[in-house]
């Protein structure tokens, strides 16, 4: 398992595809981002299954920032 800080990333989802690429299969990650609207909450979902991973777990882990866990699957 490993935890990723994406809460400075200046395009979220070019750093996720990235992440995501990197992973090993099976490989467990922790990201957190921050969500300002939800709008980038709702889009996560449908990218992390689009890049071939499960969305395990979703939570807000305080007013600004996001976590989503999910496990690369082929």
């Amino acid at each position: 398992m490993r935890r990723v800080d994406l809460r400075k990333s200046e395009d979220l989802f070019a750093s996720l595809k990235e992440l995501i690429a990197n992973a090993q299969v099976g490989e467990v990650l922790v990201v957190l981002f921050e969500i300002g609207d939800f709008t980038a909450v709702e889009q996560s979902f449908a990218f992390v299954q689009e890049h071939n991973c499960e969305l395990l777990n979703s939570l807000k882990f305080n007013q600004v920032d996001w976590t989503i866990v999910i496990k690369k699957v082929g």
